[in-house]
């Protein structure tokens, strides 16, 4: 017999963090760990560190030619980002 308040372990571990306040730090996260699959090894292999406070897109790059790239490519760069964690997440990127 079920109970009305019965959820599944999934359903659990997701309203749990979510109350903790942790499910938006997971998929920031899960987005900077995709900047490799958006834009590929070579930009990839040019970025030292990448952080996100308040909706913006902290990244550090090695290359100066790599960060002109990419600064022209700013708004295509969120929109991207954006679709592939599913929200968004970020407003903006600040290349250095």
């Amino acid at each position: 017999m079920y109970k009305k308040n019965e959820m599944t372990l999934g359903e659990a571990i997701r309203a749990y963090l979510k109350a903790m306040g942790l499910d938006k730090k997971l998929k920031e996260k899960a987005l900077i760990n995709s900047w490799e699959e958006v834009l590929g090894k070579g930009v990839s292999n040019a970025t030292s560190s990448m952080y996100i406070k308040n909706q913006i897109l902290f990244v550090q790059l090695n290359s100066s030619v790599v960060r002109h790239q990419l600064q022209m490519m700013k708004s295509g760069i969120v929109d991207a980002l954006n679709k592939k964690a599913g929200e968004i997440l970020i407003r903006d990127i600040v290349f250095r």
